[in-house]
This record gives structure tokens, C-alpha cells and sequence, in this order.
């Protein structure tokens, strides 16, 4: 099981993330409670070694913006988050970094058809940590895809049992206050998801 742990703003979750066997670790650089800057998401993906992926995630801006930041932050991978258009994504293909597309059910559910290297179905309301219909998504979405929304270390084993994904990507679900991450959530979510 693929396992994001995203929203991350401190080294001591970063690290704790690595130690527990994290593929992919997520930094928010647009607008939220978990933002950091491009150069805090550099310091913090330098502590993230080679074999698990950084991931900047956007919502919402400019091809060229997300460009800057995230060759600014120095991330392996882009995420756009929401309504992207198809023509975003062709134009950060020349990056050279891998391209993760983050969506509701509702959108077309088959990796690669936006050139993206990764899908991410996520709950109707992103970034609510509210729990949604996994099952409905079972069978739908092709490829390597990864279940997102409410999940946190007491559902993600029901939530990957109902949907059937390739990996799981978690944010609220491992904070004990809003935007404020927890080591020790951080890792049961990881013994969770993998057990």
C-alpha cells in the first residue's frame, strides 16, 4: 500500500513520517492552514530522503506560478488539486517531475488521462476530513490511484477494503488540531494502512 502523508510543516513530522516507512510526503503551497512558503517546503524536503517522493501541492494557480514554486521548493512531484484543466498539465510535463492530479468522484476517474503520473480521489469537500462514500469509487478509477478524504488511523483499513486503492494520502486525519500534525498519529496511520 502507497502511503502520502501530506500538509507537513515540521521536521520532526517529516522525520517521523520517513522512519515509518512513508512513499510520499506532501507540502501545501497554496492557500490553507498547512502552508508554507516554497523555501520552507525546500529546508523540509531536504531532511526527505531520495526514495520517497516530495510532493508540492496546488489548487487553483497559474501554470507558471506552480512552476516557480516548485522548482523553488525543490519537490519530485506537483500536485493539482480540483478543476486543472488538461492543458495545465501538459504544460508542467517539461518540468520533469511526476504529475498528480487530485479530484472528486465525480471527475474522470482514469490515471494518465490528464498526462498526470498519479491520481488522488478525494472527498467532495477537500481538506474537511470528513469521511464520504469510499465504496462508490470501487472499481472506478484505472491505474495508480490513491484514496483520500476522512481518513485517519482508525478508518483507512475500512476505507481501503470498501474502495480498493492503489495507496492512501492523509492529512487532517493525523493532527490533533487543525493544520497541527502528530508524530504518533503519523505512525499508526502508517501501521494502519499497511496491516
Amino acid at each position: 500500500m502507497f502511503v502520502k502523508i501530506c500538509g507537513l510543516s515540521e521536521p520532526e513530522h517529516v522525520e517521523a513520517a520517513v522512519e515509518a516507512g512513508a512513499d510520499a510526503i506532501g507540502f501545501v503551497l497554496t492557500a490553507s492552514p498547512r502552508r508554507v512558503s516554497p523555501a520552507r517546503a525546500a529546508e523540509l524536503a531536504a531532511l526527505v530522503p531520495g526514495h520517497v517522493l516530495t510532493v508540492g501541492v496546488f489548487m487553483g494557480e497559474p501554470v507558471e506560478q506552480v512552476r516557480q514554486a516548485a522548482t523553488a521548493a525543490g519537490v519530485g512531484a506537483v500536485q493539482l488539486h480540483g478543476r486543472h484543466p488538461h492543458a495545465d498539465f501538459t504544460a508542467l510535463k517539461d518540468l520533469g517531475r511526476t504529475l498528480v492530479r487530485a479530484v472528486a468522484a465525480d471527475a474522470d476517474l482514469r490515471t494518465g488521462a490528464f498526462d498526470e503520473d498519479l491520481l488522488i480521489v478525494d472527498a467532495p469537500r477537500a481538506g474537511a476530513g470528513q469521511p464520504w462514500d469510499w465504496a462508490a469509487v470501487r472499481g472506478r478509477p484505472s491505474g495508480h490511484w490513491l484514496l483520500a478524504g476522512g481518513l485517519d488511523p482508525a478508518n483507512v483499513r475500512q476505507a481501503i477494503a470498501e474502495a480498493g486503492p492503489w495507496g492512501v494520502d492523509v492529512s487532517s486525519g493525523v493532527e490533533i488540531s487543525r493544520g497541527v500534525k502528530d508524530s504518533a498519529l503519523i505512525r499508526s496511520f502508517l501501521r494502519a494502512a499497511r496491516s
